[in-house]
């Protein structure tokens, strides 16, 4: 059996998909409302409504129901983590993270929240370019799974890939970490791009420039520059910078038009942003497009003051 906790729409879609392969997979919601409507109506109506459980797929809201779990996928938001690690035991088998974001408090990615509060599991963690939409229905997607650990990585690569998800494998936990939270920011910087009618060039140019901060960030931390160059860094900052779907992106188009964005919607770009530029501040990294974001965010810069700095930057080679 594969346990998956967390049934939000990322964590459902796993689930389906896995459960699709005639693998046996429970569903946690922390909810027993939630899960007890998912169990009746067969699907979780709350998130992915038009998709319907497979016959392989439980639901509980008994954290002790997934002690038997083979893995165990974590599908909570970045900055709840914690907190869902600690609802209660946890099984002893591979725990995977299947969340994106840095941890404001710690400035920790998820595989180290995670041995944080387990110090005794093996970590993963299972990221990339990727909509619950599009898992859910079977749309082929690619995603990295890192495992420091190379034998568990192949164990969990094989476990956990089905004719629709393919998995690629590494052992750069960190690159992996810090590309699927980087990308969220350069996404927001990007909508904001394009929100203020500034186009698809300078949209271009925003995304070009952000994978060059997320190099030169990954590089201070250890990532491999071929992991960014991957489905976790690159091919994750493609998607989430040019689609519609992407929170991220339509908070920074919120942001460029000067609209509302609802309070209600998980943004972790957001948060990554906050926690990137203290960490970018200690470690003294030059982080223009992610200070930027954070300055939108929380009010005290302007788009045209934005674009200003950002335009009369000194001069350099590329």
């Amino acid at each position: 059996m594969i346990g998956v906790m967390g049934a939000g729409a990322f964590g459902t879609a796993l689930a389906i998909a896995l459960a699709q392969t005639g693998t046996p997979v429970l569903l946690w919601a922390r909810s027993p409302d939630h899960a007890r409507a998912m169990a009746q109506q067969q699907k979780n109506d709350r998130y992915l409504p038009d998709t319907a459980f497979p016959d392989h797929l439980s639901v509980t809201n008994s954290i002790d129901d997934l002690t038997h779990s083979r893995a165990l996928l974590i599908a909570v938001p970045l900055q709840q983590l914690r907190g869902a690690l600690a609802v209660g035991p946890l099984p002893d088998a591979p725990l995977v993270a299947c969340c994106k974001g840095i941890e404001l408090s710690t400035g920790l990615g998820p595989t180290r929240v995670i041995a944080d509060s387990a110090p005794n599991a093996t970590t993963a963690i299972l990221t990339g370019p990727s909509f619950a939409a599009d898992i859910a229905i079977g749309r082929p997607t690619a995603l990295t799974l890192a495992c420091a650990e190379p034998d568990v990585g192949m164990v969990l690569q094989d476990l956990l890939t089905t004719p629709t998800l393919r998995l690629y494998r590494t052992t750069d936990t960190v690159g992996a970490e810090l590309g699927g939270a980087l990308k969220n920011v350069i996404a927001i910087a990007c909508g904001a791009v394009v929100g203020a009618g500034l186009g698809d060039s300078a949209r271009a140019a925003t995304l070009t420039r952000g994978f060059a901060e997320m190099q030169r960030i990954g590089a201070a931390f250890g990532a491999q520059p071929e992991t960014l160059n991957g489905l976790s860094g690159l091919g994750d900052l493609a998607l989430t910078c040019t689609s519609d779907l992407s929170r991220n992106y339509r908070l920074g188009l919120s942001l460029g038009r000067g609209d509302r964005f609802n309070p209600n919607i998980t943004v972790e770009g957001a948060a990554t942003a906050r926690a990137m530029l203290a960490l970018a501040e200690k470690h003294g990294l030059d982080v223009p497009i992610t200070e930027m974001v954070t300055h939108l965010l929380d009010g005290s810069t302007t788009i045209p003051d934005a674009i200003h700095t950002l335009m009369t930057r000194p001069l350099k080679e590329e």
